[in-house]
């Protein structure tokens, strides 16, 4: 963790916002869940941001949770660093992005390294893992473990297929958005401009 001094003013207001976004419940199901999908006896880390971003600050979890959701000798990351040094550390947070890229997970919904290293921004980190767990639930490959309702599934895509003879047949219907002229006439209308006759 980077030892900064104390923000102020606009940086400072800019910090509290994005603090105000990170869920304490949600950091509860992300630890269960870590700890059910690496199957290790992992210690629980005590509640509060500043201990969820020391659990994971070393990238060690975060390589054996991306690990975990491949079958046995298809991992992505084939050696996992216990290393106390920082670009050691670093270098395995992203790794585990590069890795959660290539799962499947959004760039847009993936944290940048120092979002984790020097927690600027845990929320971005909670983020990461819930489109993790909610796109490893959408795969169902049997490499999931936990309780599927901790994450919500990702709609999968449904394409159909028309054959030509349907196509043009959908081409003479016409369709409710166009409006129906039923019942419409032009009775009791007067030309532009003239005034309405009230008798």
């Amino acid at each position: 963790m980077a030892n900064r001094g104390p923000s102020y003013g606009l940086s400072r207001e800019v910090q509290e916002k994005i603090e105000q976004k990170y869920d304490p419940e949600l950091e509860s199901r992300l630890v269960n869940w870590i700890i059910v999908q690496c199957g290790e006896q992992i210690e629980h880390p005590p509640p509060g941001r500043q201990h969820f971003q020391t659990w994971l600050m070393d990238g060690t979890l975060l390589c054996k949770l991306i690990n975990s959701l491949h079958p046995k000798g298809n991992e992505p990351i084939a050696k996992i660093s216990e290393s106390k040094m920082a670009f050691k550390q670093m270098e395995q947070i992203s790794q585990f992005l590069k890795a959660a890229e290539i799962y499947g997970v959004r760039t847009t919904d993936i944290f940048q390294t120092v979002d984790l290293w020097e927690g600027k921004d845990m929320a971005a980190v909670q983020r990461t893992l819930m489109a993790l767990g909610s796109l490893a639930i959408t795969k169902n490959d049997g490499c999931y473990k936990g309780d599927p309702s901790w994450f919500h599934r990702k709609a999968q895509q449904n394409r159909r297929g028309f054959s030509e003879e349907q196509l043009r047949q959908g081409q003479n219907v016409i369709g409710l958005q166009m409006g129906s002229n039923k019942g419409a006439s032009q009775s009791g209308m007067t030309g532009y401009g003239m005034p309405r006759q009230i008798i």
